[in-house]
């Protein structure tokens, strides 16, 4: 099997680990689409597949003229776009105008070979997708790299020796491939990338209020988030903190945890959690890449980065299991709950190796429940 990858330092290949996946649907007859924020490496494993075809029509919609070779097009205008290509790719499909039904015509054309899509934004994609092609296509959720494909790449002991570097300036590919210079490049994705796609959305009307919210996001990590007093602090109001929310978690940006409620009055049952996908992304927007020893958020860093780290690790996988935490009005709580098929996983996090119990009001109304205590000399395990 070929290793498709990225890039590092060392002129060596990190593995994807949705990769196997993506080339096993080649000859399914499915468009595939690769969605992930920028500069994850969609690109970069597009042109490691397309590395070996030899006769490859490569469109990057970010730029104008590709973008108009694919809008609006005829079946017959598209067949002759691709010739006599055995492989096709369209970078950033999200700007194409009607890219769903330009995708619909492609699969209907049954060109019998691999087309590979990406974009960066999935409230235009995806929305467009399921418009207009629905069931001639496969879709692939790319992150910034995981502990998993690192550690496979060097060790299990190496990355555990980097564990403050991961937890400061997260896991982008090129802060991975370039750590002497991590800050300056963690920083300039989070101001130049990060909201590319969402400041042109027609649906953003605030783009100032985007800024001051996503801030107050990264200063919440691992608490409840309530709308109503986001709403009060940004002088907004809720509907559009919910929305904006909804569309940085649409852009990778967020992601969100609602709490788990199944038969106890006393537990929270419409609370929610929002964390980053990326520790670096978050540090960079409040400034702060302070050691791990002088932080007094260390421990909201540390839940941010295993709840990150564990949902790129179940999704690239093909695990889809729902995650929740769980809370009650006394202020018990745990920090992840994983349940899928009826199973139901515990997990509370601690930075040091220390002793937790489940406790006992959970284990009594769900004794089915297994319960794990995840910390800094365990944690490889649990995410390898």
């Amino acid at each position: 099997m070929c290793n498709f990858a990225a890039e590092n330092n060392y002129n060596d290949m990190i593995g994807r680990t949705i990769a196997t996946d993506i080339e096993k649907d080649f000859q399914s007859g499915k468009i595939i689409v690769i969605t992930g924020a920028r500069q994850v490496g969609k690109t970069t494993l597009l042109e490691d597949f397309a590395s070996r075809f030899s006769k490859v029509l490569k469109l990057n919609c970010d730029n104008y003229d590709d973008r108009l070779d694919l809008e609006n097009r005829r079946s017959t205008e598209l067949r002759n776009l691709i010739g006599n290509s055995d492989f096709m790719m369209i970078d950033e499909a999200q700007r194409v105008n009607n890219i769903g039904l330009t995708l619909k015509i492609l699969a209907d054309l049954k060109l019998n070979i691999p087309i590979l899509v990406t974009g960066s934004s999935s409230f235009e994609l995806n929305n467009a997708i399921n418009e207009a092609a629905t069931g001639r296509f496969f879709d692939y959720r790319m992150y910034p790299f995981s502990f998993s494909e690192l550690a496979n790449h060097t060790s299990l002991r190496d990355e555990g020796r980097l564990l403050e570097q991961r937890i400061l300036y997260g896991s982008y590919p090129d802060v991975v491939n370039h750590p002497d210079d991590a800050r300056r490049i963690v920083t300039n994705l989070a101001n130049n990338y990060l909201y590319r796609d969402l400041l042109e959305y027609k649906g953003m009307k605030k783009p100032e209020l985007l800024q001051k919210l996503v801030r107050a996001l990264a200063l919440q990590i691992g608490s409840e988030v309530s709308y109503n007093e986001l709403a009060k602090t940004l002088g907004a109001d809720k509907e559009t903190i919910e929305n904006y929310i909804d569309l940085l978690e649409k852009c990778f940006v967020v992601f969100r945890l609602s709490s788990f409620s199944r038969n106890m009055r006393t537990e929270i049952k419409k609370g929610k959690k929002i964390y980053f996908y990326d520790n670096g992304i978050r540090n960079a927007l409040i400034t702060n890449f302070a050691a791990l020893e002088l932080r007094n958020d260390k421990g909201a860093l540390w839940e941010n980065y295993l709840v990150s780290e564990r949902i790129k690790k179940l999704r690239n996988t093909g695990d889809y299991s729902q995650c929740y935490f769980w809370r009650t009005n006394t202020q018990q709580e745990i920090d992840l709950i994983e349940e899928c098929d009826g199973k139901m996983r515990a997990y509370e996090f601690k930075w040091k190796d220390e002793k937790a119990k489940m406790p006992a009001i959970f284990a009594e109304t769900y004794p089915e429940a297994t319960f794990q205590v995840i910390n800094t000399v365990n944690y490889r395990d649990w995410l390898k």
